[in-house]
């Protein structure tokens, strides 16, 4: 009986504190006035009793908490260069169990630099990314002293300094002297720039490939001054070379010696054989599947060989390709190939075997170049006129591609160059030449829209047109081309009215996308032009269209007519998936 009085007496004791300690809990919410984006959140992660909002605080904390705050804010601004902020508080109770902290704040005038001194030895500032880093220095004289603006533009200095080779670079005085009273501050800076290193030994990791291959990748000489672009430029082309899964280019300080810096380089061989397998499905083109395999490398030469079949309601294609390479400075790349393609369009149909030899340049004065010879020979069916075809011809492109985001870009273009020409008194059955250029511009112009415009152009001089391929001719019309019309179905006719392609092509497009949601979007757009011999017809196509920002990348859905043209047509829906660019 004693021991239950003592439990009884235990609980209640228990609950009561259990009680007064609920009753003794409080809340806070705080508001502060006067300031914002970044300097609001700056004050916010100060602001100690922020982190109360969500956790039981005392009456006594509280307050302990709010008179705290004031100087937290008055620093949390120092950052941005205001230095004399007023700050002004109460801690209200607007209701029993609750407090409410709200600060006004005034921020003052800002910290103004008034001298600016960076020193860094003349060897170094002759160098055009050191000179360019120090001229560029924020803040400059007459400007607010935003720390973060400092510090980012002492970083570009040491960045500078580093990738052109002062390795041992060190920023022996850095300095900021502000004065409260008249808002003013002095930054004085300096570094010992330490000696320039030059290249030394370049080293690579073990691999499938011996050292003497390897080291044909180095694109400098020996004894030129480092240089972190170089290493950059170095570690993309291993990478673009596909022969690795990781590639890892970096300095050995440590042992750097006689004002030299070896280079190492770890490698980790790819998988040797590498295996393909993609679906697709165009309105033009319709459902269709393509397989491939390349072996990485045949031999310690790096040579490599790959196949692919393609297959689709309208085509049937199959390719084999042997690769050489040429590393180094000037890269290259010699491609073999032989193939065979059979199209069947609602214009024409082909069968031709092809033979083709190529060197591809990237990165040629900003631009992939790509120059050969091609053979074509088969039969081709044009508008109910059929033809067979023997052609050696030359054939020259240069491609551009910039984006800021590859799959959905709102910023970018890309561009086509190229040229063809045969002779008939070498292995052909015409003498023609063709020129031919593509280009695509996208830019966003809202928070949730950009503008697309893109053009085509082609002109060839030929003696015997009907010689020519349907892939020589100019066609226009299709999801990518004159949209509101079929896939080729605007061009030159014969004398029974069928579509026999042209010598010349002008095209152009331009088309508006507005995306209401993060990934769903209208477009509106409008395309024009011809494909002719001698007289130019316009052919307008207009429509609206729907846009999804798949897993898979951009999905187009378009509806299109024509609106101005002598052709007979209604609407039309395009179907268009993968990349804008």
């Amino acid at each position: 009986m004693t021991n239950l009085r003592i439990l009884r007496g235990a609980g209640l004791s228990v609950l009561c504190v259990f009680c007064t300690a609920t009753a003794l809990a409080e809340r806070v919410t705080v508001t502060i006035n006067g300031l914002e984006e970044d300097m609001l959140e700056s004050a916010r992660a100060n602001l100690e009793l922020k982190q109360y909002e969500e956790r039981d605080v005392s009456a006594a904390q509280a307050r302990r908490l709010f008179d705290r705050g004031k100087e937290q804010i008055v620093r949390s601004l120092e950052p941005f260069g205001f230095y004399n902020p007023s700050v002004d508080g109460r801690l209200e109770r607007p209701e029993p169990g609750k407090f409410h902290a709200v600060y006004d704040v005034k921020v003052g005038e800002p910290v103004i630099v008034q001298q600016s001194s960076i020193e860094v030895a003349p060897e170094a500032t002759a160098l055009d990314p050191v000179k360019q880093a120090v001229q560029k220095f924020e803040p400059r004289h007459g400007e607010r002293l935003d720390h973060a603006t400092y510090e980012r533009s002492k970083d570009q200095i040491s960045k500078a300094l580093a990738n052109d080779g002062f390795l041992g670079a060190q920023l022996v005085r850095h300095k900021v002297s502000v004065v409260r009273s008249a808002n003013t501050a002095d930054i004085d800076l300096a570094w010992d720039v330490g000696p320039r290193y030059r290249l030394g030994e370049l080293r690579f990791s073990k691999t499938q490939f011996p050292d003497s291959f390897l080291q044909k990748y180095k694109l400098w000489k020996d004894g030129e001054y480092y240089s972190a672009d170089k290493l950059l430029a170095l570690q993309q082309s291993l990478v673009d070379a596909d022969y690795f899964t990781s590639v890892a280019v970096a300095p050995d300080l440590e042992h750097a010696a006689n004002g030299e810096v070896p280079v190492d380089v770890m490698l980790i061989p790819a998988k040797r054989t590498l295996y393909t397998a993609n679906l697709y499905f165009g309105t033009d083109s319709g459902p269709g599947a393509k397989v491939g395999v390349q072996r990485r490398w045949l031999n310690k030469r790096g040579h490599k060989l790959g196949g692919e079949i393609e297959y689709s309601s309208r085509l049937e294609e199959y390719s084999v390709k042997y690769q050489i390479p040429k590393p180094g400075p000037r890269p290259r790349n010699y491609i073999f190939g032989v193939g065979y393609r059979d199209e069947e369009t609602d214009t024409s149909t082909s069968r031709m075997f092809r033979l083709a030899a190529t060197q591809v340049a990237d990165r040629w004065k900003g631009f992939t170049r790509t120059v050969g010879l091609q053979y074509l020979n088969g039969d081709f069916e044009i508008a109910d006129e059929r033809g067979q075809t023997s052609l050696l011809y030359a054939d020259g492109l240069l491609t551009r591609k910039q984006a800021n985001d590859i799959y959905f870009p709102t910023s970018g273009y890309s561009l086509l160059y190229g040229l063809r020409f045969g002779f008939e008194q070498v292995l052909s059955d015409t003498t023609f030449a063709q020129l031919r250029a593509e280009g695509k511009w996208l830019k966003k112009v809202t928070a949730d829209g950009r503008v697309i415009f893109r053009a085509a152009l082609g002109g060839m001089i030929v003696d015997d047109f009907d010689a020519l391929p349907p892939e020589l001719r100019f066609f226009a019309g299709g999801d990518r081309s004159i949209r509101g019309f079929d896939y080729q179905a605007i061009g030159e006719t014969n004398a029974s009215g069928g579509v026999i392609g042209g010598e010349y092509l002008i095209a152009g497009s331009a088309e508006y996308e507005h995306f209401f949601f993060q990934n769903w979007g209208a477009a509106v757009f409008v395309d024009a032009g011809d494909a002719f011999k001698s007289s130019f017809d316009m052919n307008v196509g207009a429509g609206i269209g729907l846009r999804w920002k798949s897993p898979i990348g951009m999905v187009r859905v378009d509806l299109a007519r024509p609106v101005v043209t002598d052709l007979d047509g209604g609407w039309r829906v395009h179907l268009i998936i993968g990349p804008d660019l």
